[in-house]
Order: C-alpha cells, then sequence, then structure tokens
C-alpha cells in the first residue's frame, strides 16, 4: 500500500482557507473519492456540524475534542480525510495525521499559520513541516488594501496588547486581516 498525501493551507484571516479546502473535498467528491471533515470542538462559530467559507459555501463536518476521536468516523473507504481551523487542534493530532498517512489517505489541513502576535500557531508548523505541498493564501489588508498575512484581533477598536490570551475564538468583530505594516502588537 502507498503512503498518503499530506497538503497544508494556511493563511490569515479571511484569506480563503475554508473555501480552498471546500473547493478540494468538492472534486474528492465529484471523483467519487470518500470524504470525511472534521473541526475542532471548540470552534464555536457558526452552526456546529458544518464547515463554512466567508462566501457562504458549507460541507458536512464533525467536531472533535480529542484527534484519536477521528478514527470513531472512518471507515475502510475513506480515503480523504480533511480537517479545518487546525490550529486549535493539540499536538497529539500529529500522530494522528501520520498513522492516516500510512495508511493511504489523503489528508488536507487548513488553518492559520500564526496568531495575533504573528507567532507560529499551534501544530500548523510542524504539520507545514511535514507536508507534501503547502499552499498559503494572502487576503486584502482592510488599511491599505496591499496583500495581507497577518491576523489582527481588536479589542474595543484597538490593536490587543501582546500579553493577551494567545488563542480567543471568534470571528470579525474580533479579527481583520493586515498586511505586515499595518498590523500592530503593543507591548505594555
Amino acid at each position: 500500500m502507498s503512503k498518503g498525501t499530506l497538503e497544508v493551507i494556511v493563511g490569515c484571516m479571511s484569506s480563503g482557507k475554508s473555501e480552498e479546502l471546500i473547493r478540494r473535498l468538492k472534486r474528492a467528491t465529484i471523483a467519487k473519492q470518500p470524504v470525511v471533515v472534521f473541526k475542532p470542538g471548540v470552534d464555536s462559530r457558526g452552526e456546529k456540524l458544518v464547515i463554512a467559507s466567508r462566501d457562504g459555501r458549507l460541507f458536512d463536518a464533525i467536531p472533535i475534542d480529542e484527534p484519536q476521536n477521528v478514527f470513531d468516523h472512518l471507515q475502510d473507504e475513506h480515503c480523504v480525510v480533511a480537517f479545518d481551523e487546525a490550529q486549535f487542534l493539540p499536538e497529539s493530532t500529529l500522530d494522528v495525521i501520520r498513522r492516516l498517512l500510512d495508511k493511504g489517505v489523503r489528508v488536507l489541513i487548513a488553518g492559520l499559520d500564526t496568531d495575533f502576535r504573528g507567532e507560529p500557531f499551534g501544530v500548523i508548523p510542524q504539520l507545514m513541516a511535514e507536508a507534501d505541498s503547502v499552499t498559503k493564501l494572502t487576503a486584502v489588508c482592510v488599511r491599505c488594501a496591499q496583500p495581507a498575512i497577518r491576523t489582527q484581533r481588536l479589542i474595543d477598536g484597538q490593536p490587543a496588547p501582546y500579553n493577551s490570551p494567545r488563542i480567543v475564538v471568534g470571528g470579525d468583530e474580533m479579527y481583520e486581516a493586515r498586511c505586515r505594516s499595518c498590523h500592530s502588537v503593543p507591548r505594555d
């Protein structure tokens, strides 16, 4: 049996990560490849049993709290397994993904590569290092319209300070895409 492949899709908020993931999943479905999608249980935005893109596309997904739970939902015929918002998954996800790859599964990952501070986020850097391919997407900076590579967290409309909690789940009301020049993380 041949090994699987690992495709990682990263970028800042609003860069189209989930949209690209859903596009690849729809192509796999058209090719009649069995697909199953997971998302972290901590991601409480929107509907619980789907992943959603900003342009309104949806794809069924199973929320998980522990990466090992993936195996409770897999059947032998699944040849594509995807994870959205993978930056929220624990480090034990790496072992699960390696096991899937050893079984010949095509694994698709989407997530933020950096946090609001601009620092590597969760398991994403390790997944990028082990990936067969990495797609890095950009958004449009809300300040100057240049390509955005950073996620700006806002508190009462102002950039969140560096010592703010690292993980806060939220949407457009708390985060916006910014370029390197417009991104700001004040240090107290």
